[in-house]
């Protein structure tokens, strides 16, 4: 047997008996507590329904999905002097399921304001330390407010009694036989309720009133009976709405007619059907000019038009006329003071109209950002989505307010009464908006249960509202601070290790209901939004995970996703195998903590170290049974010699220096950068959350290297795991997530050497000498 033969053949001999010691180990260590949990990196197969016709195992729907819809016809009428509001309405509802329905379930929403609604009375609390006035005027004074539905009738298509059980918000309808599968109904409601204060009682719905002219600005949603929805999930979704969780809904069409005083200008959900009745001439020339108008808002009722119409209190009404098509839902917004600007923004190969109506108390500000703000989103999210499908998106300003229905949207930010306004107050105004603008997208379009997973809609949105904002700062600079980055609230990973470190007795898992938990900002907010973008920044790569997500968004549009959808479509799409992620993050309270534990230096030597000896001398083996080996040395160890130091690894090794010339040419040979530095690190993981190791190692010559290592390597010991670093320099320090890119809530064990940090005391005295 030659020399090469020999030696790859006592090499795989060694290699096995090692491998096999190496797997003892580890079985060893997967059996004692904190070294091993197997069920982080476990497919979630137990937690995931099992995949059917109705939704398929990729993510996707299957070939029997199927969803019902519901038709609206509505006539609207707006008491402005009674703040009271009135409709009839006509839903035709289609079963489009395989089933077979024996009642109908509708929404009263509303009804979560009625005199004995059992909302207030869900959480158990003391008193307060302290109180605003309003709120405890409220609270211990002031009267229940009466604002739910008084329904005065329920008919069938002719024109007979339907009986019907209110159950607090639901209503059911007895329909006197099943409604079988691909039949429709039509009934009738009719109905009205007192209109809430909205800033005083707070509320998605409502009026803000202003003293100082005595008028209302109206923001209406919620406000008629809504079919629920039944699906291939879960049936019939009829969880009571007790405040938090927020809306199921299916897809219909609308025909809504809403009358008003006659010196109101309104907007609402769908296309305005009688534009020349409702416009003046000078309106319809300036709705004219900004539908071709695409780098600036074009007003369309001025503030001096507004003012004056803010005196009139006309008797006469009007009716606006709108026709909508595939929407969810349905929300419009009234008043005499509202001012209206209107902007071209190109979508795809369509122009879609950027909308602001706002009365005099949101200017200068609301006339200087607003629409921008809208624009931008329509055009961002489309990026990452799809082509903004409608014809208009409309921000409207309400005091306090941050709510969003199809199309149409209300946002808050007032500056000072002399038109000041903080960078804070620019800056939630802008974000509001994108972030409510972009609720279009997620659920107007992808249509998720808000009731039930509140993180589906808001989480995915505030993620995508991140990438907007980044935009919108680089689209626009003068808006904020020269060079610097549009100042974000959430997404950041940095931003989410308050809460994430938190107590956990108060901190709950992102697969809640929005009901049971106690933080629902961070929750369903922050969190999700974190998870996200660590996932596109550090996990997958933008560019897989673009792709996915921008799957995911396609394959449901206007269709109803749950959360194993969107789970394994960003798998599908990508082939990233997410469990562990989903699991950690989504699943468990889980935080991120990965440190430095140790750090050992080796040199090369050609004596077998006191561990080899043993290795062998439990298995009987002598040098001469095994091939020729080459020792690495701890430099703080029995078996380091100072004369290692600062050698190459051929010159302390004849195998080595022997191996390379009976098996690598001369020219092989020049070509050789052998390592003169050894060093076995030790990572270690307080955290319960595996993450991508990311770690910048500083040499003695002042250069640095970047190695992400990835997260499957965790999967076989939870709590620490080595590396072996070999280089021709020195290695001088060491940083995990020298970036903060995984939301790490401990950094302090983050570097070798350790960095001292400095206590409150010292940097107190320091700023005392300063």
């Amino acid at each position: 047997m030659n020399k090469i033969k020999y030696y790859f053949a006592s090499m795989l001999f060694l290699f096995g008996a090692m491998a096999i010691a190496q797997e003892e180990e580890e079985s060893k260590e997967e059996r004692e507590p904190g070294h091993y949990n197997q069920s982080r990196f476990k497919q979630m197969y137990e937690e995931f329904a099992t995949p059917n016709t109705y939704r398929s195992a990729s993510g996707a729907p299957g070939p029997d999905y199927y969803q019902q819809r519901a038709d609206y016809d509505m006539n609207i009428e707006l008491d402005d002097k009674n703040a009271k509001i009135y409709g009839e309405e006509t839903i035709t509802y289609f079963n489009n399921s395989p089933d077979n329905l024996e009642f109908l379930w509708v929404q009263l929403d509303q009804n979560v304001r009625s005199k004995d609604s059992k909302s207030p009375l869900r959480n158990g609390n003391g008193v307060n330390i302290a109180y605003t006035t309003g709120n405890f005027a409220n609270t211990y004074v002031t009267e229940p407010f009466d604002g739910g539905f008084n329904i005065e009738y329920v008919k069938d298509a002719n024109g007979r009694p339907l009986s019907y059980t209110i159950n607090q918000t639901m209503m059911r309808l007895n329909i006197p036989q099943p409604l079988k599968s691909g039949e429709q109904i039509s009934f009738s409601i009719k109905w009205w309720y007192n209109i809430n204060d909205h800033v005083n009682g707070r509320g998605r719905s409502g009026y803000e009133y202003f003293p100082k002219d005595g008028n209302r600005a109206y923001v209406i949603a919620q406000f008629f009976p809504r079919m629920a929805v039944y699906s291939d999930v879960e049936g019939w979704q009829n969880h009571q709405f007790w405040g938090s969780g927020e809306f199921a809904l299916p897809f219909g069409n609308y025909n809504v007619s809403i009358t008003v005083p006659a010196d109101h200008i309104l907007d609402a959900t769908g296309v305005l059907q009688n534009r020349k009745e409702v416009f003046s001439k000078e309106m319809m020339k300036r709705y004219e000019t900004a539908k071709k108008t695409y780098d600036k808002p074009v007003i369309i009722v001025t503030q001096q038009e507004a003012e004056a119409a803010e005196k009139g209190f006309s008797e006469k009404k009007k009716t606006w006329k709108f026709k909508a098509t595939n929407v969810r839902d349905y929300g419009f917004a009234t008043s005499r003071k509202f001012i209206w600007d209107m902007q071209a923004v190109k979508i795809g190969n369509k122009d879609v109209m950027a909308v602001s109506l706002y009365p005099k108390e949101g200017n200068p500000l609301w006339e200087e950002q607003s629409t921008k703000a809208v624009a931008q989103t329509l055009e961002t999210y489309s990026k990452h989505t799809f082509d903004y499908p409608y014809h208009k998106a409309i921000s409207v300003h309400a005091k306090n307010q941050g709510m969003e229905y199809p199309m149409i949207c209300w946002n808050y930010g007032r500056p000072n009464e002399d038109g000041t306004y903080s960078d804070r107050t620019k800056y939630g105004m802008i974000s509001v908006i994108i972030h409510e603008v972009g609720h279009n997208f997620f659920p107007m379009i992808v249509n998720s249960d808000e009731r039930q997973w509140g993180w589906m809609d808001e989480g995915l949105d505030t993620f995508m509202q991140y990438l907007t904002e980044q935009e919108f700062g680089k689209k626009y600079p003068t808006v904020i601070a020269p060079n610097d980055a549009y100042p974000s609230r959430r997404g950041a990973p940095s931003k989410m290790v308050p809460y994430m470190s938190g107590d956990q007795s108060h901190i709950s898992p992102i697969m809640s209901n929005p009901e049971n938990v106690y933080q629902l900002g961070p929750n369903a907010y922050g969190k999700p939004a974190t998870a996200l973008n660590i996932l596109r920044e550090t996990v997958m790569g933008k560019e897989l995970f673009d792709h996915a997500f921008k799957t995911y968004a396609q394959r449901w549009k206007f269709k109803h996703p749950t959360p194993e959808d969107f789970f394994r479509t960003m798998e599908d799409a990508s082939a990233v195998d997410l469990d562990w992620y989903w699991r950690g993050w989504f699943y468990t309270t889980d935080y991120v903590d990965i440190g430095v534990k140790g750090v050992k230096k080796y040199y090369v030597t050609n004596k077998p170290t006191k561990e080899m000896e043993k290795y062998m001398a439990d298995r009987n083996l002598t040098e001469a049974d095994l091939p020729p080996l080459v020792y690495l040395a701890e430099e703080d160890s029995e078996d380091f010699s100072p004369e290692l130091k600062g050698k190459s690894p051929t010159e302390t090794s004849q195998n080595l220096r022997e191996f390379m010339m009976d098996n690598m040419t001369e020219a092989e040979r020049a070509k050789v950068k052998e390592p003169k530095y050894f060093y076995e690190i030790t990572f270690d993981k307080p955290g319960g959350i595996p993450m991508p190791l990311i770690v910048e190692y500083t040499y003695a010559d002042g250069s640095k290297e970047n190695i992400t290592y990835p997260a499957e390597i965790w999967r076989k010991n939870d709590a620490e795991v080595k590396r072996v670093v070999s280089s021709q320099k020195e290695l001088v320090g060491i940083v995990v997530d020298p970036k903060l890119e995984t939301a790490d809530i401990d950094t302090a064990n983050n570097s070798w050497p350790i960095k001292e940090e400095k206590s409150d005391f010292d940097k107190f005295k320091e700023n005392i000498k300063g």
